[in-house]
C-alpha cells in the first residue's frame, strides 16, 4: 500500500509545481512593466520634414513644414484656431495684414530678420512662418523641431497651469498602464506639465516635448503657475459721435436724385446723420457709379448733418467674392473716401455669398484703417443674425468698424409668405442676438419707414408691394380698413376683400416705431437708422428722434 501512495504523492506534488509556476509567470508576466518603446512617428503621425502641430496640448490634425531650417504652419489652420486676420490673396499671390493704422504687404520673396522667408508657397498650400504669426498673434511657442520626430506645441490659453517635479525617474507612457509602450522618461528633478490627475496615473507633458502618462507616485507635490503674456495687442481706436446717432438713409439713384434733399430734410426732426446712396458697383474690377455731390456735403454740413455715404453692391454684374477677392481692386475703392469731404462712409453689401466673407471683412479692415487716418466714420449695415450667414463677421466687425448697423426689417419679404416687416419680437431678436458679438456702443438698430400691403389671389398666388408709412396710412383710409392691435407682434393689422384677392397688412405707424425705439433705448444702443427718407409722416420723427428725455 505505500508503494502506491509514494508515486502519487510525487505526481500531484508535481502538478502542484506545474501549476504554481504557470500561475507565477502569469503573475511576473502581469506585474513587470514593459519596456516596448512607442513608435513616435506613428503616434505623432508625422516623419521626415513634416512636423506635428499641438494646440493646448491637443494633437492637430494639421501639420507643419520644416524648410530652411524652420518652421512653417498651414494658413487655413492658423486662421481658424490663431489668428483670422492673416489673408491671403489667391490671385496676387499676397499676404495682406491689416494692422489699426498700417497694412502690411508680403510675398514669397519676403524674408524675415532671420533672412529666412515669412511665407511658404508649394502645391499643397501656403504656410506661415512661426515668427510671422507670433509676432502678430498672443501665443507661446515650444519647438522641438530639430529632433528626428519634429513637432511643436503652441498655446493660446493663458488659464493657470499645474507644475509638479518628479521625485525619481520613471517611464512616460502611451497610456495609463505599466503595460503600455514608452513614449520617453522623466529624470529626478525635472518639471512636468500636469495636465490631468488621476487615480494612479497622470497625464503630463514632458520637458522634452512628449505628451503621455506617469505613475502618479513618481511625482511630488504639485504647484499652480500662471503664464505670462508679453504679447501687445493692436488697438482699434473707434470714432464716435458725442450724442446717439440718428440716422437716415437717402435713396439717390441718379444725379438728379440729389435735388430732393432740401424738401426730405425739411420733414424730419433730431436726425444728426444722412447716408445718401451715392457709390453703386457696377463690375468685378472695382469699377463704380458715383453721384457724390460736393454743394450736398456742404449743405448738410451747414445744417448740422454728417453725411455718411453709402456704398452697395446690387449689380447684377458684380460677384462680391471675385471683386473683393484682389487686393489691387480693393486699394481702388478706398481712394474714394477723400475725395468730397465725407464724415463717413456705410457699406451696405446684401446678398453675398460664403465664400466672399472672408474678402468682404478683408476689404472693412482695409478700408478701416483709411478711414481712421482721415476720421471718417467706417458704419457696415448687417441683416439680422440668423444660421447661415456668421460669415458676416460680426465680432470683428465689431472690432474694426465704428458701427455696426442691424436692418431690423424684411421679416416677411416680396417673394416670400405674408407677415409682417418688423414684428416688435423680431426686432428684439435682432438686436439681443447681435450684441453676443458687438459691443452696445457701437450698435445702432435700423427701423423700416415702410410696410408692405400683401394680396393672396383666389389661385394661392401671394403678392405684394412696399408703401412708406405715410401712403400706407392712406390707403388705408381711402379704402376703410380696421385695423386691430396684434399684442404679440407689437402691430396693427387690417385686410381688405378686393376682386384681385384678400389684401393684407401688418402696419408700421407711430405705435408700432416707438415700441422698436423703445428697445433701443432699452439696450442703450448708440442709436437708430432708418430706411428710408421721405417714407415717413412728419409727426413720425417725434418718436424716431434720440434726444427725447
Amino acid at each position: 500500500m505505500k508503494r502506491r501512495v509514494v508515486p502519487f504523492l510525487v505526481a500531484l506534488g508535481l502538478i502542484v509545481l506545474v501549476i504554481a509556476g504557470f500561475f507565477g509567470i502569469r503573475l511576473v508576466e502581469r506585474y513587470t512593466p514593459s519596456k516596448e518603446q512607442a513608435d513616435i512617428g506613428k503616434l505623432l503621425g508625422v516623419s521626415g520634414d513634416n512636423v506635428a502641430v499641438f494646440l493646448n496640448n491637443e494633437l492637430q490634425e494639421a501639420k507643419g513644414i520644416y524648410i530652411e531650417e524652420q518652421t512653417y504652419l498651414p494658413i487655413e489652420w492658423v486662421n481658424d484656431k490663431l489668428n483670422e486676420r492673416f489673408y491671403w490673396d489667391n490671385h496676387e499671390k499676397l499676404l495682406v495684414y491689416a494692422l489699426p493704422e498700417s497694412i502690411v504687404y508680403a510675398d514669397h520673396s519676403t524674408k524675415g530678420s532671420t533672412g529666412k522667408p515669412l511665407i511658404w508657397v508649394n502645391d499643397e498650400g501656403v504656410y506661415l512662418s512661426l515668427g510671422l504669426i507670433a509676432n502678430y498673434t498672443d501665443i507661446r511657442l515650444d519647438v522641438f523641431d530639430l529632433a528626428d520626430h519634429k513637432r511643436i506645441f503652441v498655446n493660446n490659453d493663458w488659464s493657470e497651469e499645474t507644475k509638479a517635479v518628479a521625485d525619481g525617474k520613471g517611464n512616460v507612457r502611451e497610456k495609463g498602464g505599466i503595460k503600455s509602450p514608452i513614449v520617453t522618461r522623466v529624470e529626478k528633478g525635472s518639471e512636468v506639465t500636469v495636465l490631468e490627475t488621476m487615480e494612479k496615473w497622470d497625464k503630463v507633458r514632458t520637458p522634452d516635448g512628449y505628451i503621455g502618462y506617469v505613475e502618479h507616485k513618481r511625482l511630488g507635490e504639485s504647484r499652480s503657475e500662471a503664464p505670462v503674456s508679453t504679447f501687445v495687442a493692436p488697438v482699434y481706436k473707434n470714432i464716435s459721435l458725442d450724442e446717439p446717432v440718428c440716422m437716415a438713409w437717402h435713396q439717390v439713384t441718379k444725379p438728379e436724385g440729389n435735388a430732393s434733399f432740401d424738401n426730405l430734410i425739411a420733414n424730419t426732426k433730431g436726425l444728426n446723420v444722412i447716408s445718401p446712396t451715392w457709390y453703386e458697383l457696377t463690375d468685378n474690377e472695382g469699377g463704380f457709379n458715383s453721384y457724390a455731390d460736393a454743394a450736398y456735403v456742404q449743405k448738410a454740413h451747414d445744417m448740422g448733418l454728417q453725411v455718411w455715404a453709402l456704398i452697395n453692391n446690387f449689380s447684377g454684374n458684380v460677384q462680391t467674392e471675385v471683386l473683393l477677392s484682389k487686393t489691387s481692386t480693393r486699394q481702388k475703392l478706398m481712394a474714394e473716401v477723400e475725395q468730397y469731404g465725407l464724415d463717413g462712409l456705410n457699406l451696405d453689401f446684401e446678398g453675398i455669398k460664403k465664400e466672399a466673407g472672408v474678402h468682404y471683412i478683408q476689404f472693412i479692415r482695409e478700408l478701416s484703417v483709411s478711414c481712421r487716418k482721415e476720421g471718417i466714420v467706417l458704419s457696415v449695415d448687417n441683416y439680422v443674425p440668423y444660421a447661415g450667414n456668421e460669415f458676416y463677421n460680426r465680432k470683428e466687425q465689431g472690432i474694426v468698424a465704428d458701427y455696426v448697423i442691424v436692418m431690423g426689417y424684411d421679416e416677411h419679404y416680396a417673394g416670400g409668405e405674408p407677415g409682417s416687416v418688423a414684428s416688435v419680437g423680431y426686432v428684439n431678436d435682432g438686436i439681443s442676438n447681435t450684441l453676443k458679438q458687438v459691443p452696445k456702443e457701437k450698435l445702432i438698430n435700423a427701423i423700416p419707414l415702410y410696410t408692405r400691403v400683401w394680396t393672396e389671389a383666389a389661385d394661392g398666388k401671394t403678392s405684394s408691394v412696399a408703401l412708406g408709412i405715410a401712403k400706407a396710412k392712406e390707403w388705408a383710409v381711402e379704402n376703410n380698413v380696421e385695423l386691430y392691435w396684434q399684442e404679440e407682434l407689437g402691430q396693427y393689422y387690417g385686410e381688405l376683400k378686393t376682386e384681385e384677392g384678400t389684401k393684407k397688412v401688418w402696419m408700421e405707424e407711430e405705435r408700432s416705431i416707438g415700441l422698436k425705439m423703445d428697445l433701443i433705448r432699452k439696450y442703450d444702443l448708440a442709436g437708430v437708422a432708418c430706411w428710408k427718407l421721405g417714407f415717413e409722416p412728419a409727426e413720425l420723427w417725434d418718436e424716431i428722434r434720440m434726444d427725447q428725455e
